[in-house]
This record gives C-alpha cells, sequence and structure tokens, in this order.
C-alpha cells in the first residue's frame, strides 16, 4: 500500500507529482529545490543558502511522513555546477552530524526555477 505525503511545511508540487511516497517502510522524497514553503519563490544567494532550504523542505517531508534527515538512507543531488560541491558537502555535515547517507552528486545542466541544486531522498519511516 502506498501513502501520498503532503505537508505545507514544504514546497506543494508545481506540477503533477507528490511531495513524498510512503511505502513499504521507506518514504520517497520527489526533488526539492529551494523554494521558500510560503512564498513559493527560490532563496536566492549562495549555494549554502540554498543547500540548506533544500535540506529543511526535505526534512519537513519526511517529518510528516513519520520520518526525519536521520533515518535517510540514499540521496541524490542535483548541481548546476559541480564546483560548489565541497561547499555542499559543508552544508551536509551541518544536517547529517552523525551517519551520512548513500550518495551520488551530478552537475546538470539547468533546474527548475533556476535553482542551483535540487535533492531527492529515500528514508526509512519510523515503525
Amino acid at each position: 500500500m502506498k501513502v501520498v505525503i503532503i505537508t505545507e511545511d514544504a514546497p506543494l508540487p508545481v506540477g503533477p507529482y507528490s511531495q513524498a511516497i510512503k511505502a513499504n517502510g521507506f518514504i520517497f522524497v520527489s526533488g526539492q529545490i529551494p523554494l521558500h514553503h510560503l512564498t513559493g519563490e527560490i532563496v536566492e544567494g549562495s549555494i549554502e543558502e540554498q543547500t540548506r532550504q533544500v535540506l529543511r523542505n526535505l526534512e519537513a517531508i519526511l517529518v510528516a511522513g513519520d520520518s526525519s534527515l536521520a533515518k535517510v538512507v540514499k540521496i541524490s543531488v542535483f548541481l548546476k555546477d559541480i564546483n560548489d560541491f565541497a561547499t555542499v558537502n559543508s552544508v551536509f555535515q551541518e544536517f547529517f552530524k552523525q551517519e551520512a547517507p548513500a550518495r551520488e552528486t551530478m552537475e546538470v545542466s539547468n533546474l527548475p526555477k533556476g535553482a542551483k541544486i535540487e535533492i531527492s531522498a529515500i528514508a526509512v519511516v519510523d515503525s
């Protein structure tokens, strides 16, 4: 059985997809860009600020789906500029202080709304 996860504490989908789907003990979070959940606008600024916003969005969705950042097992990171890799790593250390999830990072030619970063995640659901 699958359950659609939706929370107003993170940006609502801008297309025909769900913020997340919970199924078989996992939550699959759709790619999040640095949108502020109240304004629906991209958080302007550095890659650090945008990365923090994306991780806060992911966290809000995970909590709504009975999980947390601590339970993330896999993350996919899409960067507009791979030269931001080290900076993104430093922000990740703020959010993943203990066990870091498995991850891949790739450079892409463009992201929605001119974002510098997009992140999707898979996490274990609290039992």
